[in-house]
């Protein structure tokens, strides 16, 4: 045969020493590998034993729930008002002859402020009145001719009706008369004026603004979810921007109704202020202190847990964390009153919030009261 051949025996023994070799070099390299599998096998085992059935342990601060009492004061910003006030204007027509007040001073009720040029709603009340005395003389003479007959008795119930008619024109001429006097409506300070003497005036001109400062009105709105806790009577407290002064007032009126977009209500207070510090215009800062409560649950409104559709707080039970639905109440600067879903006890988690899960296990290493 052509090509390359071997005796049947050297052929076998070739054989023989590649398997040996291949023998030799595999071994080796699979102990190892079983070796490492098998370590592997046991780290999963000892990993196996302690992790199932239990959780990583959170620690976190605690908030012990104890009554207290709770008085929750309500808060609003208000408006300082005069008590009174209106703008001067002239009933009629005419020219200024006396302006009898002094600018920023204090009137009295009745007083003369400002005197219009009279002179001819005078002369005309005084024709009128020479007139009336010739009809009342001319009916004393008729009344003898009538008792003789000398007249009938509708000329002698002419003349009466024609004096009748002469008092209503004086009447109204007088009223005029009156018009052209601008007396004070109430006791008040009067404000800067804005005529002069000789000035032409018309009942659109507004001659100076009149207040009355005591007492003065505090206008405010709250919610209308603190109705009940409002009844005319009430105090309340303000402070003002011009310090820090506490003054107090009484509640006058309530509206009977709710602002239908804000659903808050307007209430007027009644304040006094006999020596004039307060100035009508300035904000006040008003406080109103509702009823107290002695067994109100106050927790940090840290503790609270919003969700989509309700209010949450963790609680510890038995060293694990319990979730319960709470419905909140009034709330302060940094605790909330709740109304439910916590008992007086209970030590509710305040910080690690964002880890805990029912049932977890927790450890609380402050304990706050």
């Amino acid at each position: 045969m052509g090509g390359l051949s071997l005796p049947l025996s050297k052929l076998v023994h070739l054989t023989t020493k590649m398997t040996t070799f291949k023998n030799i070099f595999f071994l080796p390299f699979t102990g190892i590998l079983i070796c490492i599998t098998l370590s592997a096998c046991k780290d999963n085992k000892e990993d196996a034993t302690k992790s199932p059935g239990r959780s990583k342990e959170l620690k976190a601060e605690g908030f012990l729930v104890v009554p207290q009492t709770f008085q929750h004061d309500i808060s609003a910003s208000g408006t300082l008002l005069p008590n009174e006030e209106v703008e001067i204007h002239p009933e009629v027509s005419g020219r200024i002859t006396a302006i009898k007040f002094t600018e920023g001073s204090f009137v009295k009720k009745g007083q003369t402020l400002l005197q219009i040029n009279d002179a001819d709603i005078i002369a005309q009340v005084e024709k009128l009145k020479a007139q009336k005395a010739l009809q009342q003389k001319m009916l004393e003479r008729q009344q003898e001719l009538l008792r003789i007959g000398g007249i009938s008795q509708q000329d002698y119930e002419t003349t009466q009706t024609q004096i009748a008619s002469i008092n209503a024109d004086i009447a109204y001429q007088e009223a005029q008369l009156r018009k052209t006097r601008i007396l004070a409506p109430f006791d008040g300070r009067i404000g800067v004026r804005d005529v002069s003497v000789g000035a032409i005036v018309s009942p659109a001109t507004n001659v100076a603004t009149l207040q009355q400062l005591h007492p003065l009105k505090i206008d405010f709105t709250v919610p209308d979810e603190y109705r009940s806790s409002l009844t005319p009577g009430k105090a309340v407290f303000f402070t003002t921007a011009e310090g820090d002064e506490q003054f107090a007032g009484k509640i006058s009126a309530i509206d009977p109704g709710a602002e239908r977009n804000t659903r808050a209500i307007r209430v007027r207070a009644v304040v006094p202020n006999p020596d004039g510090k307060l100035t009508a215009g300035s904000f006040a800062h008003v406080r109103i202190t509702s009823q107290s409560n002695a067994d109100a649950l106050l927790v940090p409104s840290q503790a609270v847990i919003p969700t989509s559709r309700e209010k949450k707080m963790a609680l510890v039970k038995n060293g694990k964390v319990t979730l319960n639905v709470v419905t909140l109440g009034e709330r302060t600067k940094d605790k909330v009153v709740v109304l439910s879903g916590v008992s007086p006890g209970d030590t509710v988690v305040v910080t690690g919030l964002m880890q805990v899960k029912p049932g977890m296990d927790v450890k609380i290493v402050k304990l706050q009261e």
